[in-house]
This record gives C-alpha cells, structure tokens and sequence, in this order.
C-alpha cells in the first residue's frame, strides 16, 4: 500500500517512489494514478472508480495472491481515510464470511506512510495541529450519523483542533453545517478556521475564515477544512503575511522570563 501525500512529487517519500517503480501492477483511482504516471509507464494499470473502493482492494489482493507484485495506491497516508483498514479488514474474515481467497490471505502486506490533507494543509498555513487534535470524517456513508455526532460533541467538549474529511458532497448539503452551529455552542465566533483544497496541487486554494462566518457553499468532497480550539490564534503583519497557530503553552516560559528580567531592571 502506497500513500502518496496530496499528490506533490516533491511531497512523496523517496520509499513511495521506489516502491512505485518496482511494482508489475498499480491498482488506484484513476485520479491518484494519474497523480503518479511517470513512475508507473509500462506498466499494467488498473484504474477504479471514486466509490469502488472494496472492488479495488479485493482486485490488488487477489492480484497479489497469485504472485503480482502490486501497488495499492492512495492518496495522503494509505492508513487514514483510505485503504489500508479495509485491505486488514478483508484479510482478517475468511473467504466464506466475505473475505479473500487464501492465496490472497497469504501474501506479504507492507504499507509506506504518506503526507495525510490534513497535516498538508497545517503546514501550508501555520501550525493550526501545533496541540491536541484530532480528525473526523462527516461522510455517513459507512458510518451512522449519530456516531459521528456523538464524537463531534466530544470534541467540541474537550476543546480539541478538529480536521474534518469528507465535509460534504452533492447530496450531503447539510452536515457541515451542523456542525458548524454545535462547535458555536462551545467555541468563539473568531475561532479560525481553515479551507484548503487541492493542497499541493497547481489548483491549490487554501483561505482562512472564522468559525462564525463558515460558509458550507464554498466546500466540496476536495476540501480539508480544520476548525480551532479556543488557544488557536490568527496572526501575521496586517498585510500580505498570515498564519494560524495553537499554541502549546510556552507563553508561560516566554513571560516569566520577561517579568525576570523586568524584576532585575
């Protein structure tokens, strides 16, 4: 399994690159595969639709059962949002219970980490992810709604930086919102929030909002959106430089080295 980051060349770990080039086949979607096809030429390539995610992986697997040395490419990290639970889930249940076959059971797995949307985005920005964070998918398509609304109020509770994944799609208007609307009832109106779509791409578009004035119409299945805590701060010179920080509580070293020194003047 092979995460290669937003899609970046420059972005890419050497060990994804190399694990590309020695591949006999790549599996993906489309879109990922185009992302990486200098380093595939030549080779077999089988591309899948957005949603065929189960269809893919039981493909690679079976692929690999039979002796093919194959890349399962994702994007970002293959272990987050992606592939790599459902490869495990698969090989975990028996052929007779929805799984592989056994040749496919037997083969060697081995995953190379990649650059996840979210930590892109932070980095693109600032440090928005500088303390404790955590990510939230708002697609109920596998998970049950009330689940995920049950860990939102959690983490609007306990104050954490939230990256959100899947934030909408065209049948799918409304969750942002909600969301929006419960991390109101613990956080500021000026809490930042960041959108950022095609990170690394040439199309990127990356803009900083406040919580209060989070508008749903200008999000799509492309975009990260990470929403701060109540430490989270928007700073820069008033003019071209901005950033987003939460920081981490070295204020607290910063000034009473200050109040030292201001006590020995």
């Amino acid at each position: 399994m092979i995460g290669i980051g937003p899609g970046q060349e420059a972005w890419r770990t050497p060990e994804a690159s190399s694990w590309l080039a020695e591949a006999d086949e790549v599996v993906g979607y489309g879109l990922y595969l185009d992302l990486v096809s200098p380093l595939i030429r030549g080779k077999q390539r089988h591309a899948f639709p957005l949603e065929a995610e189960e269809e893919r992986v039981r493909f690679a697997l079976e692929r690999a059962g039979q002796g093919h040395n194959v890349a399962l490419v994702c994007s970002g990290d293959s272990g987050v949002y992606a592939m790599g639970a459902l490869v495990f889930e698969l090989l975990d249940r028996s052929y007779d219970n929805g799984g592989v076959s056994e040749a496919a059971r037997r083969v060697e797995v081995a995953s190379t980490p990649g650059i996840s949307a979210m930590i892109a985005l932070s980095n693109r920005i600032g440090a928005p992810l500088g303390h404790d964070f955590c990510a939230i998918s708002l697609s109920d398509l596998l998970t049950p709604w009330d689940t995920i609304r049950q860990r939102l109020e959690g983490a609007a509770i306990g104050d954490f930086v939230i990256g959100f994944y899947n934030p909408v799609s065209k049948h799918r208007r409304t969750r942002l919102a909600w969301a929006r609307e419960k991390l109101l009832e613990h956080r500021q109106q000026s809490t930042p929030v960041v959108l950022g779509a095609n990170i690394g791409r040439e199309n990127e578009i990356i803009t900083t909002t406040t919580l209060k004035d989070l508008q749903v119409d200008g999000v799509d299945m492309l975009t990260t959106v990470i929403v701060g805590c109540s430490q989270t701060r928007l700073g820069g010179n008033g003019q071209s430089l901005h950033f987003v920080y939460t920081p981490r509580g070295y204020a607290k070293k910063i000034d009473a080295a200050e109040n030292e020194t201001e006590t020995a003047k």
